[in-house]
């Protein structure tokens, strides 16, 4: 078994808080091996709950992993969140502003350096009132054609049971359970041997987001609807 993964005093002070926020709800892990205990990875997605990040953060911890979360700038600025955010290596996001391209220098710098970036895709809590996931930032297809590490889809569902965002509801009781479904690396080979063109960005795009979607799908034992194609090409 691979050692764990050095935090620091900010990471396993995370820890000591996280776990027990999770076990709000019951965690139900399947193929949590596929997280590699070693080298750079990146884990991609879906985003139904501001819960969220508790509830994977533990998920990539219990691999003996740090995870290194995508967020938006505004929440390195929260008091102690922040602190954890900069001391655990998270990567802000910047989004139409003139710095916007320092978020993904970071996260190829992380990934080159052989550790995970969780990232969510949609940049946000899905809209889609089912819960499915919507149009997405290409940013992930660009991570992922330019570093050559494991990509891997996470469907997640059961913490919008637990804390709904958009209708501002904590629902701990009764216990709900939150299932993670994590699928085997995509192959992107094909895509890595063509020129990164904002067509070719938002082909992987859907194809990541298209696999965390089945992974989703059964999860829930029940078919999502279909959709067009995305049209979002912003990096991040």
């Amino acid at each position: 078994m691979a050692d764990r993964e050095k935090g620091g005093f900010w990471v396993g002070f995370t820890a000591t808080c996280f776990y027990p926020l999770s076990r709000v709800a019951r965690c139900e892990y399947r193929h949590p091996e596929r997280v590699p205990r070693t080298g750079g990875a990146l884990l991609v997605l879906n985003h139904v709950s501001h819960f969220d990040p508790i509830t994977d953060a533990v998920l990539v911890h219990r691999q003996r992993r740090v995870p290194r979360f995508m967020a938006k700038d505004t929440l390195f600025k929260v008091p102690v969140l922040g602190r954890i955010l900069v001391s655990s290596g998270g990567i802000p996001v910047y989004r139409r502003r003139s710095n916007a391209g320092e978020s993904l220098r970071e996260a190829h710098r992380t990934l080159r350096e052989g550790k995970i970036v969780v990232i969510y895709p949609e940049g946000t809590i899905t809209r889609d009132p089912d819960g499915w996931m919507k149009n997405s930032y290409t940013g992930v297809a660009r991570l992922a054609l330019e570093n050559d590490v494991p990509v891997i889809p996470v469907a997640r569902w059961g913490t919008n049971l637990v804390l709904d965002g958009y209708r501002k509801k904590f629902r701990p009781l009764p216990r709900k359970t939150v299932v993670f479904n994590i699928g085997e690396p995509v192959d992107l080979t094909r895509y890595r041997e063509l020129p990164v063109t904002s067509a070719s960005l938002r082909e992987v795009t859907d194809l990541l987001t298209g696999e965390i979607t089945k992974l989703l799908a059964d999860i829930r034992g029940e078919q999502p609807p279909s959709k067009e194609p995305g049209s979002r090409v912003s990096d991040v």
